[in-house]
């Protein structure tokens, strides 16, 4: 059985396991530096799972592995008949992140 947590960061959760790569919102930090997850929601271990209520004592480790932005997003807003539109773009900044220890 293979060991994993479900952590919580940037209002989002996500379900990790010793190696995998996650692509988080940004967080402070450079690239090599290592960061702590608290926010730990489930943890299953062999056989045990433990559930948080609403987080358990079992900080996730990782180190972040990248700092980029996302494709562009367009966002286009339009009124018909009266000659309005409006244009804008937004380019989310993440981090790519991976975990080392549970």
């Amino acid at each position: 059985m293979e060991d994993f947590s479900v952590i919580k960061t940037g209002g989002k959760q996500y379900r990790v396991s010793v190696g995998s790569r996650i692509r988080i919102e940004k967080v402070s930090g450079s690239v090599g530096d290592s960061i702590v997850f608290s926010d730990v929601l489930l943890r299953r271990h062999g056989s045990v799972v433990e559930v948080g209520t609403p987080v358990i004592n079992a900080p996730v480790s990782g180190s972040i592995v990248a700092l980029a932005r996302d494709r562009k997003k367009i966002i286009f807003k339009y009124h018909s008949k009266t000659r309005y539109h409006k244009t804008r773009g937004h380019r989310q900044q993440f981090a790519d992140v991976e975990i080392t220890a549970l």
